[in-house]
């Protein structure tokens, strides 16, 4: 792998010795390696190179127009402001594109990163930054970016194509999952609402980030701060709710999403708060009543969309997320209707939360 590496940031016409490199095994779709080099004027410098998931991406290089187009806006709205720099070959593409896979590179910024915690300071300032990262894109045109997965949080769809690949069973999977098929049928249409209502015209696009899992924010080391939003392949039009449900998800949860004791997970009302407060923020005086009133169960909605989504990927051998063991996409689909479940019974209070923030900012 080292002989690759080298080879790639060659492409990417980065100088110097690269002398180690680790993968960095956060995330579940790219393989990530941060690269560590000696300059040739004896000063160290690390990169982030990448190789993207072309299952998932089936148009890398919209990817990464996309990626330039944002990147190139945020900084010219905010030069002061830290984003995301990616490198460029010599015939001034942002990535490589080989047989062997689609590979980028950009800086490396040292900072800390958090997949589960209850340091609210820490979620305040998450969702304060993809409240704001929502915000300064706010009067970007969405028309201008492609839409990197088709129908990527169209809870509809995913459904109907876990149905019809249930009915299939290529790998002769679904005796093992009776019991959360049955669960995800029964909570169908309010998991749907949020499509629902967008095809009727009560919920507007919004350019949105669609992956905002709280490790996508990089935080200062010594006064948690965020730093900047990563991970940009999935920017493109979409709904505010899938912003902050997705986000509530991952982080309000009190196990990490592939925890092998579902019992265990639940929502974390303190959690839910302080992400909403930092989210609402920025938010609050742009979002419609509809949006607004729909925040809390779009918590219920992305997790069983995602929940959707590992079951559907188990019953297909596994092909999408990266997995660490043959039955990790079933844990996590246990683990996701636990914390929907839990979402169910807390309903009231996330909704009456929501309210009071929205209400503090407006």
């Amino acid at each position: 792998m080292k002989e690759k590496l080298k080879q790639v940031c060659k492409a990417f016409r980065i100088a110097g010795e690269l002398v180690s490199f680790e993968e960095i095994q956060v995330g579940n779709v790219n393989h990530t390696f941060k690269v560590n080099f000696v300059r040739p004027d004896g000063k160290e410098k690390s990169y982030i190179v990448q190789k993207v998931n072309t299952f998932v991406f089936k148009q890398p290089e919209k990817v990464m127009d996309n990626i330039d187009k944002v990147t190139e806006y945020i900084h010219q709205k905010d030069p002061h402001r830290k984003a995301l720099h990616f490198h460029h070959t010599a015939n001034r593409k942002n990535y490589l594109a080989e047989e062997d896979g689609f590979w980028r590179l950009f800086n490396y910024i040292p900072s800390a990163t958090y997949n589960v915690t209850d340091d609210l300071e820490v979620v305040g300032n998450a969702g304060e930054a993809f409240g704001e990262f929502q915000m300064i894109l706010s009067d970007f045109e969405a028309d201008r970016l492609f839409e990197t997965i088709p129908d990527f949080h169209n809870t509809s769809k995913r459904f109907e194509k876990l149905l019809a690949d249930a009915q299939e069973d290529p790998c002769d999977k679904v005796k093992e999952v009776e019991a959360e098929l049955a669960w995800l049928k029964e909570v169908k249409d309010l998991a749907c609402r949020l499509t629902t209502m967008h095809e009727q015209g009560d919920l507007p696009l919004r350019v949105t980030h669609n992956d905002t899992k709280i490790n996508n924010v990089l935080f200062d080391r010594d006064n948690k701060k965020a730093l900047v939003v990563i991970d940009l392949d999935t920017v493109m039009p979409g709904l505010v709710g899938h912003d902050f449900g997705d986000a509530i998800r991952f982080a309000a949860n009190f196990v990490e999403e592939d925890c092998k004791e579902a019992e265990k997970a639940g929502v974390n009302l303190a959690v839910f708060e302080a992400f909403a407060d930092g989210f609402l923020k920025w938010t609050a005086k742009t979002l419609t009543e509809n949006e607004v009133n729909t925040l809390a169960l779009s918590s219920f909605v992305l997790t069983v969309e995602l929940a959707t989504r590992f079951l559907d990927d188990y019953i297909l051998g596994s092909p999408y997320f990266k997995i660490y063991y043959p039955e990790h996409n079933l844990v996590r689909t246990r683990c996701q209707i636990a914390l929907a479940k839990d979402m169910l019974e807390k309903m009231p209070q996330m909704e009456a939360i929501v309210r009071k923030c929205a209400a503090k900012y407006c």
